[in-house]
């Protein structure tokens, strides 16, 4: 309780040095950001990891740039179209992105869902083989899931279509970035997609209004079985956003509270003990989340580097790598 109370009376110091400081130098910040992840593009148009294999194709670490450099107004048109052009070339028969390495998929329903999105901004076109395939890979009836079903209406990896009783991997954040390429290629709160997805949400929503990670797979949740933490319920805001619910619903305004009541600006909040270092690990993404589910809430970012990187010193969620930070961090200089 000590340390909460002294994180958030650090949290007031750092709302208001940060509104001391100047506009240009905040403009200065996310202009070196954007200059490195642009001078980072390939020739093929793709951002591709040089930390982790299974990020090296490119094919859910481009749209995931792209879509955070396309929250600034001032980009090459030319840049853009090459790494729209690198998408498209990636997205197989089936509409999915991130299938096309022979040496393993590229989260192929999460690259889908953020691809989508990243074409949608882009003014692209030839969406629809894409809808489909995120619709196809929904845990619903049509694959034989039915309701009282633990992932039913979540969205999984993705690839080969997976039946009862194997779900694999299932959470809410792949879940989120599907229901927000969906919402950003116009399917409608009306749409069965969306009023399934509901079902996996809400199933994830504790009392507290804070949300966990997995219904499906308990030893993937961070914090703990079932309990709430930062990421998770920032991206419950989201997912509940994508699909149709109104701002003012109980399910979003409870979620909001728990992170205002909860929030740390340099760390992820719900991690205790040995699970703390979780906290640290996921401190790019809680950012880039809380400053889209409640705007104006103030983080803490580490120092941007002299190439205009953001870098975190934590691997356990891949934050390491400078594509990935940076993009995040990005996102939190846009908002």
């Amino acid at each position: 309780m000590l340390r909460s109370q002294v994180t958030r009376r650090g949290f007031m110091l750092s709302a208001i040095s940060v509104a001391s400081c100047s506009r240009s130098d905040s403009r200065e910040g996310v202009r070196k950001a954007a200059q490195y992840l642009w001078a980072q593009q390939a020739e093929d148009g793709g951002w591709h990891s040089r930390a982790y294999g299974l990020l090296r194709s490119g094919q859910s670490l481009t749209p995931f740039v792209l879509d955070a450099l396309l929250d600034l107004p001032d980009r090459s048109a030319e840049a853009v179209d090459r790494a729209v052009a690198f998408i498209k070339r990636n997205i197989n028969s089936e509409g999915s992105l991130g299938m096309m390495d022979s040496a393993a998929v590229d989260y192929p329903n999460y690259a889908t869902g953020l691809a989508i999105r990243a074409l949608v901004r882009a003014k692209a076109s030839g969406l629809e083989p894409m809808v489909s395939c995120l619709r196809a890979q929904q845990f619903t009836e049509d694959g034989g899931w039915r309701r009282d079903d633990p992932p039913y209406g979540a969205w999984g990896m993705g690839g080969v279509r997976l039946t009862p009783p194997n779900a694999g991997h299932v959470d809410l954040a792949m879940t989120r970035y599907v229901l927000e390429g969906l919402a950003a290629a116009g399917v409608p709160a009306s749409d069965p997609a969306m009023q399934k997805a509901l079902v996996y949400l809400e199933r994830c929503q504790n009392p507290d209004g804070g949300f966990y990670f997995s219904t499906v797979n308990p030893e993937i949740n961070k914090a703990g079985e079932h309990r709430s933490y930062g990421t998770t319920t920032a991206d419950g805001v989201l997912a509940l956003r994508a699909a149709g619910v109104p701002e003012n619903d109980v399910r979003i305004t409870s979620a909001k509270k728990w992170l205002r009541d909860h929030h740390l600006i340099d760390r992820v909040p719900g991690f205790e003990g040995p699970r703390e270092e979780w906290s640290l690990g996921l401190r790019f993404y809680y950012a880039a989340a809380v400053a889209r589910a409640v705007p104006g809430l103030a983080v803490l970012l580490p120092p941007q580097r002299p190439d205009g990187s953001f870098h975190n010193s934590s691997n356990l969620v891949k934050e390491d790598d400078s594509l990935i930070a940076t993009a995040f961090a990005v996102r939190v200089l846009a908002h």
